[in-house]
């Protein structure tokens, strides 16, 4: 039986894994069944991806440390790596991706939910990069996109002190965009999922990549990248249905060309 679960509502998709009896905690089966999921997704995308975890107590509790015991260092390095290039894929789709947070996100788990274009989280999620209490570092990205989220400094903090953090500290850091009572999560992450899958498809995709490309620009590069998207969109048949449709005063219908 699959550990990721994907289902398709329109053009929305709900990722969602499924490991309860260890809290959807992240081993070597689960980034397998993630592989075979992402490729599925490149054949056949969607408008926007939600992804979560099994029940409300945990969205992915970090990666499975039983696994770990014996590991070499090489053998360390690999298991990084591997995530590292699947987190990487979930942060390249080329459509919308949603964390719905709903219960502890540690370590993996974290590091997880920061490869989405943004999270929305219970008011009772908690998060943390517990790894240094393990005499470990994450090794998913968390050293390197919580800093770009909440500041060196606050990246700091979480990563040498290990500490879990409640969902209003995420929120104060900017690291969630929304915190929701618990049963809110989905439902409101596939409202915002459902929103951008009205919008024009390339336009989505040409906006986001513009923000990816140009944020480690100075802000004369940026403005450049985004002149180039911008120009691009001008080829696309559904900038020509926007434009008509706005001035017809009716609803565009986008076909993604």
């Amino acid at each position: 039986m699959s550990t990721v679960l994907l289902q398709r509502e329109g053009r929305v998709g709900i990722l969602t894994i499924s490991r309860p009896e260890s809290l959807n905690a992240l081993n070597n089966v689960v980034l397998s069944d993630l592989q075979k999921v992402f490729a599925e997704l490149k054949r056949e995308p969607l408008g926007a991806l939600i992804v979560t975890g099994t029940g409300e107590k945990s969205f992915v509790a970090g990666a499975d440390i039983k696994e770990m015991e014996t590991m070499t260092a090489a053998q360390a390095k690999e298991f990084a790596n591997r995530g590292q290039t699947l987190f990487r894929q979930l942060e390249e789709f080329p459509f919308a991706t949603i964390a719905a947070v709903n219960g502890f996100a540690l370590g993996g788990g974290l590091e997880l939910a920061l490869s989405c274009d943004w999270i929305v989280a219970s008011n009772k999620a908690k998060w943390g990069l517990p790894e240094v209490s393990l005499g470990l570092i994450p090794g998913y990205g968390g050293t390197q996109r919580l800093s770009r989220v909440v500041g060196k400094a606050l990246a700091k903090r979480v990563g040498l002190t290990g500490e879990v953090f409640n969902a209003e500290q995420g929120l104060n850091w900017g690291l969630f965009t929304q915190i929701v009572e618990p049963g809110e999560v989905l439902p409101t992450a596939k409202k915002q999922a459902e929103l951008i899958c009205n919008r024009a498809p390339l336009a989505v995709s040409f906006t986001k990549r513009s923000i990816e490309s140009g944020f480690d620009e100075s802000l004369v590069d940026g403005l450049e990248v985004e002149a180039h998207f911008f120009g691009q969109v001008f080829e696309t048949k559904d900038h020509n249905e926007g434009i008509q449709a706005f001035i017809a005063k009716r609803e565009p219908k986008f076909k993604g060309e």
